[in-house]
């Protein structure tokens, strides 16, 4: 057993690396995340109703019924309690019933895809607000974000106006990756050809962090970037800022950036081409590929080609069945007929 003093020790020195960790998926700054944390305790408390119990009951029974206990009850042949039946399945099933009710609840409210209509318990969001879209880029070992309505992009370093919805359209350029904010909702795939979306709202203004919550090779622990809660003046401004100082992504910078590289600097763009994203998505930016979109298109043209082409040919050939049927049963008539004839004179009456 190991000593009182030891225990102790080992105690402070676990501490001493707990006091480094954060709570920020308990006390988060965005209205989605919040609604998340919620969720996990009221999650937490219903299950403890069953942990805590059982683990009491445990400890209750070793201690009453232990070997010098004389007192306690002994009753060999008891094995069965009505009563004691119904709490044991009773009550677990009651409370998976109330689990599977939050979650289902909790799924659709929360769907990253479902645009969203509050900015918290207390505000709901205005008709006819616009969200602010920005366009997210999972590279190796790094994010790209553009913002399409403003012209603009960065590497490592996204900023959004507090307050106002968020709509982020997410991909990635290689292998599959993880968009993780803490402070402003879950975490969120983003995969190579395709795109995911997710809709949030920062509401308070400040510094937090964002990374990769999926493995994704040799750069993966420094694939993190900071994001910025910002007053709608502020945001303006940085926009201003990074349209003055920023240079321009185009096709040929994005081949250059999207190669492999480890804890890049953040770097601002004042211009991007408009069908970068799109290219992006289609795993097209190179001239010489063939964009996703339009292989689809060309299968679903050929599909319907040789559908239309199988729908003509077997036109013909169902009307030469349709003729032989009809040529079969009028020789069929033309040869019963004289059989018939034949039966009936030779037919004896009774």
């Amino acid at each position: 057993m190991i000593p009182l003093p030891v225990r102790c020790g080992l105690i402070l020195f676990a501490s001493m690396f707990l006091a480094g960790c954060n709570t920020v998926v308990m006390s988060p700054s965005g209205d989605i995340a919040a609604q998340q944390s919620q969720l996990i305790v009221v999650s937490m408390l219903l299950m403890l109703l069953i942990v805590v119990p059982v683990l009491a009951l445990t400890v209750l029974f070793a201690w009453r019924y232990r070997k010098n206990n004389t007192k306690a009850t002994y009753t060999p042949d008891w094995d069965h309690s009505t009563q004691l039946e119904l709490v044991i399945w009773g009550a677990p099933l009651l409370i998976i019933i109330a689990l599977g009710l939050i979650t289902w609840i909790s799924t659709h409210k929360l769907d990253p895809y479902r645009p969203l209509d509050r900015l918290d318990a207390q505000r709901p969001i205005a008709a006819g607000t616009k969200p602010l879209t920005v366009q997210v880029v999972a590279l190796d070992w790094k994010w790209l974000f553009i913002y399409p309505e403003q012209g603009i992009a960065t590497v490592n370093e996204l900023v959004a106006p507090v307050d106002v919805p968020v709509r982020l359209q997410i991909t990635a350029s290689t292998v599959m990756n993880s968009f993780y904010i803490p402070a402003l909702a879950g975490q969120i795939y983003a995969m190579p050809g395709m795109q995911t979306t997710l809709n949030a709202v920062i509401n308070k203004a400040g510094q937090y962090e964002g990374f990769s919550a999926n493995y994704s090779g040799a750069g993966f622990s420094g694939m993190r970037f900071k994001f910025y809660g910002r007053t709608p003046a502020q945001f303006e401004q940085w926009v201003a800022q990074t349209k003055a100082g920023g240079g321009a992504l185009d096709r040929a910078g994005y081949l250059v950036l999207e190669q492999p590289s480890e804890r890049d600097p953040v770097r601002r763009y004042g211009s991007v081409a408009a069908d970068l994203y799109d290219a992006i998505v289609n795993r097209c930016v190179d001239l010489n590929a063939v964009c996703i979109k339009d292989m689809m298109a060309d299968d679903k043209a050929r599909a319907s080609d040789t559908h239309a082409h199988s729908a003509n040919l077997a036109a013909p050939r169902a009307g030469q069945v349709v003729a032989r049927l009809a040529n079969s049963t009028a020789s069929a008539e033309v040869c019963v007929t004289p059989l018939n004839s034949r039966k009936a004179q030779n037919a004896r009456p009774y």
